[in-house]
């Protein structure tokens, strides 16, 4: 099994540094990840497989991930944490490391993950790198973990658009729930207003 997961990605077992060796047969576990001090930041476990960032990160990411980091935060009423770039526990297999997450948890400066009942709202910030993982992968492991609310955050012609999706619970399925431009507007998990185009610098001429 670890050979198979290794070629998966055409590495050889000799070129790996110890730490990447999956410790059993069967791969990563979940509470693996808080003992690889010499993981990249931002590694994921997917389907028992870590992900890791392998292109940099666009400077677009980044200023958006701090907007709406800081817009949310000042907004959250008491009994809601905004999070940015912390793992969340799926399941033994899964730990994704979201951009934002919204929880209900009190803060703890030791944590390192959450529980899925813990989230109220998900968003991740699409790159080139994270695409597939974010409108599919993630999309159907986060409906599946009943996590409430999902925002992908995409750039379209040098502008933010957020599809919105809210489960469906009859289902267990992600409906979508609009895709916003210019400005977004919801009601949940709490009172949430946002000028998408104020999020980032206007784009020079």
């Amino acid at each position: 099994m670890a050979r198979a997961w290794l070629s998966r990605y055409g590495l050889a077992m000799t070129a790996l540094p110890d730490w990447m060796r999956p410790p059993r047969e069967e791969g990563w576990f979940a509470e693996d990840l808080d003992r690889l001090p010499e993981a990249p930041r931002h590694t994921e476990l997917i389907d028992g497989v870590l992900v890791f960032m392998m292109s940099p990160q666009r400077s677009w990411h980044g200023r958006l991930v701090t907007s709406l980091t800081t817009t949310l935060m000042a907004t959250a009423p008491a009994g809601f944490e905004v999070e940015r770039e912390m793992t969340i526990r799926l399941d033994e297999r899964n730990r994704p490391e979201p951009d934002l997450l919204v929880t209900t948890a009190p803060y703890d400066p030791d944590r390192t993950w959450y529980a899925p009942e813990e989230v109220q709202l998900v968003i991740e910030v699409v790159s080139p790198e994270s695409a597939h993982r974010d409108r599919t992968v993630k999309l159907h492991k986060y409906a599946d973990a009943k996590i409430p609310h999902y925002w992908c955050v995409e750039e379209e012609g040098g502008t933010t658009v957020v599809h919105v999706y809210e489960l469906d619970e009859p289902t267990g399925v992600y409906a979508p729930a609009g895709i916003f431009r210019g400005t977004l507007k919801r009601p949940v998990p709490f009172e949430i207003s946002l000028d998408l185009d104020q999020l980032t610098p206007p784009r020079s001429k």
